[in-house]
């Protein structure tokens, strides 16, 4: 969820079953392999695709899926172009020939390769699913995984030359989605009416993320974002600007629990993103973890339900 406090904010990333509102391009020509989109499902490896708008300032590319049993190597590169011998403006290259734990390195290619950065232990361990994060700042991509800041690649090439993501090794992809301030206009011409909910299928799983596009209202007092079972809701967000809070919570047996207000109230422009893991949700905003908070409802597969209300229009929601 990304959001601009008395204003537009745009949609972030996500796995699994999911429908993207007045935003979704895939184009696939016979005589054209690339693909074009602002987001991918399920894609077949090796994947090439378009970056519609390109990247700026503030956009985020976030991939969801798993590292198979026994890879030795995968990568994700944003590129300049599809074609071989691409400029690379960012090559991320997990690889685990020294052993299980494995690392990653971080490189780009222009004719030939750059040094290499790399860091260690790699947190996308074989056999595991992950969410991987890319947020274009000014001077570096910013690379978070799994809700946590992994590392900074300082740029090389011009980030606003790169126009193509490309994925392949030993991966499988969920979903790949581009999000932040170069979505078209299109997007805020497709609202969908407040309270809004709609059903999340299969469930929530370890990896998957919840994402909401739309306006705050100008005068807006608070809204809120439910993740709901047949226990009640299991997670609560509930941005509240007539208190300058960010009240987490959960309503299971008939019972609010204990409120969770810590963390100020970071919403400025930028990109929210809600991730599901094992000890419970992170809330990102601009690549960097802002709150969290622990599973009371460890079912995940229960959790089926996404709501939406308050003082915001809705253009997008991918659940």
């Amino acid at each position: 969820m990304a959001l601009f406090p008395q204003g537009p904010f745009y949609n972030p990333v996500g796995g699994g079953g999911r429908c993207c509102v007045g935003a979704f391009i895939n184009d696939v020509k016979k005589k054209n392999k690339k693909k074009r989109g602002f987001f991918f499902y399920r894609q077949k490896i090796p994947f090439t695709g378009s970056i519609v708008g390109g990247l700026q300032d503030g956009r985020s590319v976030v991939v969801t899926g798993r590292v198979l049993p026994g890879a030795q190597r995968f990568h994700v590169n944003l590129q300049c172009g599809s074609w071989p011998g691409a400029v690379i403006a960012l090559h991320c290259n997990p690889r685990y020939d020294s052993g299980p734990s494995g690392y990653v390195v971080a490189n780009a290619f222009q004719g030939s390769w750059g040094s290499e950065e790399r860091k260690a232990p790699s947190p996308f361990p074989q056999g595991c699913p992950f969410t991987l994060m890319i947020l274009v700042t000014p001077e570096s991509y910013k690379i978070a995984t799994n809700g946590n800041h992994f590392m900074e690649f300082r740029h090389r090439v011009p980030f606003n030359t790169v126009d193509t993501i490309v994925v392949d090794g030993k991966v499988e992809v969920n979903s790949i989605v581009f999000q932040g301030p170069s979505v078209s206009a299109l997007k805020l011409n497709c609202l969908r009416a407040v309270p809004y909910k709609t059903i999340i299928n299969g469930g929530l799983y370890s990896g998957k993320t919840i994402n909401i596009q739309g306006v705050v209202n100008p005068t807006a007092k608070r809204f809120s974002v439910n993740l709901q079972s047949r226990a009640g809701i299991v997670l609560h967000y509930n941005p509240r600007f007539d208190e300058n809070v960010v009240v987490r919570n959960s309503f299971l047996g008939g019972v609010w629990g204990p409120e969770e207000r810590g963390g100020g109230m970071p919403f400025h422009r930028g990109n929210i993103t809600v991730i599901c893991n094992p000890q419970g949700y992170s809330v990102m905003l601009n690549g960097a973890q802002v709150h969290s908070f622990d599973h009371r409802h460890h079912n995940l597969q229960e959790i089926d339900v996404l709501e939406v209300s308050g003082d915001l229009s809705l253009t997008s929601v991918m659940a």
